[in-house]
């Protein structure tokens, strides 16, 4: 299995709903196969509507830049020709790079603000935004984010983070079923799992961050990083978060990105603002902010966003 598979996978170690059960939602038995629109077509948005499609789902799908939607169509989508199109049946789902993408898709011409489907958000958005979207929904939305690399998309091995009111909760299980293998409820504010997904993304780039920083220490020292690694893992450091980025970071594999630094500097600038707004200060985010900046200036934009451990080296004077 490749490691990023199961990246996040003991997570629901000890808790009820571990495994392909989903925590507080159980699927509607009225109505198994839904009409999906699912629009986002990236890495991630490919992989979620191929296993919709897999699930017996009908799925209509629609991206910005054409050629992406080839094989789901080959594999039984339907091509919409724009946003608004594809949420004409029960939801629509977006997955999407940022802010700007999803008020362009929602609020923009042909956009899908008055359609009847339900929208899901799955894109890591501002929580403003997401209360902005709720509004604009008139209450029918649900944010979505999930946690996940590419490659536990494409197994369905997503983890779920959702809210938005029970019943659009309970509508969508059959959905969240067909992409993930569990779903944590998180109330019935969507924008709840907006900060819940950034919370989570800053803490992974932390435990990048810390790893990186370590793995100089030891280097510097004498110690090779896969030593560091190996003990580290195999005692009290057991997360696939440091076993999975710990590898990356031993083997130097930056290029290309599963997800790319640039990407990773928009979700802590989205950290950054929920912060200012709550008054909470954070300042390893302005640390991890800072290497990502080093990062992309020194490796280009298509460096994952595990390369703060180049930048990190460049300080500790490592080549």
């Amino acid at each position: 299995m490749d490691p990023f598979t199961a990246e996040l996978s003991p997570l629901g170690k000890g808790f009820p709903g571990n495994g392909r059960r989903h925590a507080g939602l159980a699927p509607s038995e009225e109505k198994k196969n839904m009409k999906v629109g699912f629009i986002g077509l990236g890495q991630m948005g490919r992989a979620m509507a191929g296993n919709l499609v897999k699930a017996g789902h009908e799925v209509t799908v629609w991206n910005r830049s054409p050629g992406r939607d080839e094989a789901l169509v080959a594999a039984g989508a339907k091509r919409a020709a724009t946003p608004a199109e594809a949420a004409q049946g029960d939801v629509v789902m977006t997955m999407l790079a940022d802010d700007k993408a999803v008020e362009g898709v929602v609020f923009g011409e042909n956009g899908i603000a008055d359609a009847p489907a339900l929208h899901v958000g799955h894109s890591t958005i501002s929580p403003a935004l997401a209360d902005r979207l709720t509004q604009a929904h008139g209450g029918a939305y649900v944010s979505a984010p999930v946690f996940g690399r590419p490659p536990a998309a494409e197994a369905a091995k997503l983890f779920v983070a959702a809210a938005g009111p029970e019943e659009h909760l309970q509508r969508c299980a059959p959905l969240f079923e067909a992409i993930g293998q569990r779903v944590f409820p998180l109330g019935d504010k969507p924008s709840a799992a907006n900060v819940v997904k950034i919370s989570g993304n800053f803490m992974i780039m932390a435990a990048v961050e810390s790893l990186a920083e370590a793995m100089a220490l030891a280097e510097k020292s004498g110690v090779e990083r896969a030593q560091l690694l190996e003990v580290l893992t195999g005692t009290i450091f057991g997360a696939p978060v440091y076993a999975n980025y710990g590898a990356m970071l031993v083997e130097d594999r930056f290029k290309p990105a599963g997800f790319a630094a640039p990407l990773g500097l928009k979700d802590m600038t989205l950290v950054a603002d929920a912060a200012a707004k709550a008054r909470v200060p954070m300042p390893v985010l302005g640390v991890v902010r800072d290497h990502l900046l080093d990062a992309i200036a020194n490796e280009g934009e298509d460096v994952d966003w595990a390369g703060v451990a180049l930048a990190v080296r460049r300080g500790a004077g490592i080549r």
